[in-house]
């Protein structure tokens, strides 16, 4: 990809991406599990441009199936009043759930230890706690294998225990998220802009612009 429009189609590709992610976790909050799994497949279809699309839908129905699993289990320890006993949710057994993020570890050879840091992440989100710290550990990973660099992330000097600035902007969107709000949806989209804009500049030639919507 060279030359001004290229560079700006990148970008567009990148903002489409962000703009599928928020729609993906809407479409889990109003319970559309088919439209969550086609707005996460076109994320990884292109954060993942080194694998084919029957891989990527594979990683995102287990994505979706892991919201799915959380969902099902937080079901049995909401009382009807619809608070939840959240001393027993947290004993409670997250196995299915970090089963599904298993399932898309392997579909695109992330660490093994995504699984379960993502699943300690969404389990303290429900039940409070730090979700924050294994919820970057697990995009590390997830990046890691996204960007096809065990190394992930380069820093060139101080500050080598952060998870990057990647994996930050993700935890941040999940903060965006839970404000419910179209300004903080927008602003999550302006966040998460940044993160892919980074991952297809790993496989810049593999960029995949079908989809994406062209500007008038």
């Amino acid at each position: 990809m060279t030359g001004e429009w290229s560079r700006r189609r990148f970008t567009e590709a990148a903002e489409y991406m962000a703009t599928q992610l928020c729609a993906g976790f809407r479409a889990h909050d109003n319970r559309e599990y088919e439209r969550a799994v086609d707005a996460f497949f076109e994320v990884d279809r292109r954060q993942f441009a080194h694998l084919d699309d029957e891989t990527a839908r594979r990683g995102a129905v287990a994505y979706v199936d892991a919201l799915w699993a959380k969902d099902a289990i937080e079901a049995e320890y909401t009382d009807e009043d619809g608070s939840l006993r959240t001393a027993a949710l947290d004993t409670a057994d997250w196995c299915p759930v970090e089963s599904a993020f298993a399932e898309r570890a392997e579909a695109f050879d992330i660490d093994r230890r995504y699984a379960s840091k993502s699943t300690e992440a969404w389990r303290r989100h429900k039940v409070g706690g730090d979700y924050w710290t294994p919820m970057m550990a697990a995009q590390t990973y997830e990046l890691r294998a996204a960007l096809c660099q065990p190394s992930y992330p380069d820093k060139p000097s101080d500050g080598e225990s952060g998870f990057g600035p990647e994996a930050t902007r993700y935890a941040l969107g999940v903060e965006l998220h839970d404000m419910h709000t179209a300004t903080h949806w927008e602003q999550a989209t302006a966040t998460m802009t940044p993160y892919f804009e980074y991952v297809l500049s790993a496989h810049e030639e593999q960029t995949r612009l079908d989809g994406v919507p062209v500007p008038p």
